[in-house]
């Protein structure tokens, strides 16, 4: 379902993002728990794609076979590093052909400790947006209105922008090339994303802001996300119950869960147009969230 129809017919979106496993083991292990992100209606799903690329045989497979063996509609990621025109060309025409509606326009990094590519023809997200809406111009998806395109925003900042002013006009540029959503970065603290949005709104950007949201469930974990989502923020507050209970790896995960519901509930009682979970292929700490908020999907059975 292309995203204009998803957000016209659900007040707040409900979604997930998963990643291509590696191993058949990690297959096996991610599809014995789709029956439970089945059972709890999202809006749509997104799926990664690796650093420079390095996962586009696994995301396209696992997004073909999401999209042919379940019930879920996924958003493949699609990002600039390392790609040729020639190769998004390829890509959007294969998602195209299996009925794939919308995608997700991203610049991408490289994999650690790999050399820069000496080609790429896109060099900014925005150039990648520009791309697939000549695609869909050009009358190329059984859609007329082409693919859906999502783009990413960063509510405390990107680690590579650290001008937070150039930070927005990037986030503009997206914007005005023909973007249609935008789904942000994980974050801890509400103000932050509030804070965000209106700065968004005062630059013009009207479309709708999706809220990414990642529970944590271990002290590793949160460690890895620092890593990982440079420039997030983890409030004192959280630091402090995670570590009063550290010794014990069920309690650090509840209070990471109820943290991560009680900001989905703030951001459910301010408005907020979507949540995204950044689910790790897990499904507990999703569930325990949607349990709690007692959320109900307007999805079509």
């Amino acid at each position: 379902m292309h995203v204009a129809d998803i957000l016209s017919r659900e007040t707040t979106t409900y979604s997930f993002e998963f990643f291509p496993p590696k191993t058949e083991t990690g297959w096996e292990s991610l599809f014995g728990t789709i029956a439970d992100f089945e059972s709890l209606s999202p809006s749509f799903v997104s799926v990664t794609y690796g650093a420079g690329g390095s996962t586009r045989t696994r995301t396209h497979d696992l997004v073909e076979r999401l999209r042919t063996t379940t019930t879920l509609d996924p958003i493949p990621h699609l990002t600039c590093v390392g790609h040729l025109e020639r190769d998004i060309e390829e890509i959007l025409e294969r998602y195209a052909a299996v009925g794939v509606s919308n995608v997700l326009a991203l610049r991408g990094d490289m994999p650690k400790g790999s050399p820069a590519p000496t080609r790429e023809d896109f060099r900014y997200a925005s150039d990648l947006v520009r791309h697939i809406r000549r695609f869909n111009d050009a009358k190329r998806h059984p859609d007329p209105r082409g693919f859906g395109i999502g783009v990413a925003g960063f509510p405390e900042g990107h680690p590579q922008t650290p001008n937070r002013l150039q930070q927005l006009d990037h986030l503009k540029a997206k914007v005005d090339e023909g973007a249609d959503y935008i789904v942000t970065q994980l974050f801890f603290d509400n103000r932050a994303f509030f804070d965000f949005c209106e700065q968004a709104r005062l630059r013009g950007i009207t479309i709708p802001i999706i809220a990414g949201i990642m529970p944590i469930t271990s002290i590793d974990g949160m460690r890895r996300m620092a890593d990982l989502a440079g420039g997030t923020n983890f409030p004192a507050p959280l630091q402090r119950a995670i570590y009063r209970c550290q010794n014990d790896p069920d309690a650090v995960a509840r209070v990471g869960v109820h943290w991560a519901t009680e900001q989905c509930r703030d951001l459910i009682d301010r408005g907020v147009r979507g949540v995204h979970f950044y689910t790790l292929n897990k499904s507990d700490a999703t569930r325990k969230i949607y349990e709690t908020l007692g959320v109900r999907s307007t999805r079509p059975s």
